[in-house]
């Protein structure tokens, strides 16, 4: 089996993981955190940083760094089976690809370093920690914490690419356009409830991409003229 091929099942695995992890995380333990609370919520979200902050520490590795180490080498392994049918997507998709993951990678430093820097000053400061962290809330939304624009469009590249190439089942490219096409509209202020669905669909997006990518390794049949898994 391929090494490059063989990571990038896993990797997706490993996507698809943070994903559920992180979110069930967000609506359990971490549940107080909200990032449109009111003054007097701020107050006792503080209280809650400090308290959960090996947690929120731990969590942030994994959504955003763990999640975007793994990222690279599920675009490199799609990049390396469908770019001789579909050049041009796949040139265009893998440069998404690796701009997102350095985008979730350097969320996950930032939201780390202020984190520490927050809980430090709340000691000596609370208002003006209440202000930093907002304002590193804010950097971090903004460089991919908060949006899925980047990588709604890798994921709608690469079904593209797989729909092109006739490489995996169509349900599952069909399935990817439809995750990239929710991910564009949550960027909405008016659709961003839609989020729940866009996560459902991530985290089966990649579970079905990491076991058809191992599949079809095992079976060598990428690239056969009459693909069974098609």
């Amino acid at each position: 089996m391929n090494n490059l091929q063989k990571l990038g099942g896993l990797a997706a695995w490993v996507c698809a993981f943070t994903y559920l992890v992180g979110y069930l995380l967000y609506l359990t333990l971490l549940s107080p955190i909200q990032s449109d609370a009111t003054p007097s919520e701020a107050q006792e979200q503080l209280a809650f940083l400090v308290e959960h902050q090996a947690v929120i520490y731990v969590w942030n590795l994994v959504i955003y760094v763990l999640f975007g180490v793994f990222l690279v080498g599920l675009v490199f392994s799609l990049n390396e089976r469908l770019r001789t049918k579909a050049p041009a997507q796949m040139l265009l998709a893998t440069a998404f690809g690796l701009i997102w993951s350095g985008l979730v990678i350097a969320s996950g430093m930032v939201a780390n370093i202020g984190l520490e820097r927050v809980v430090n000053l709340s000691n000596i400061d609370p208002e003006q920690a209440l202000t930093v962290g907002l304002a590193l809330g804010a950097v971090t939304d903004g460089l991919g914490g908060g949006t899925e624009i980047v990588g709604a469009l890798w994921v709608l590249l690469v079904s593209w690419a797989g729909l092109e190439a006739g490489l995996l089942p169509k349900g599952l490219h069909y399935l990817g356009l439809a995750v990239a096409f929710v991910g564009m509209l949550v960027l909405i202020p008016a659709l961003s409830s839609l989020g729940v669905l866009l996560k459902i669909g991530q985290i089966s997006w990649f579970v079905w991409l990491g076991m058809q990518m191992l599949l079809a390794e095992m079976r060598q049949d990428w690239d056969a003229p009459d693909n069974p898994m098609q």
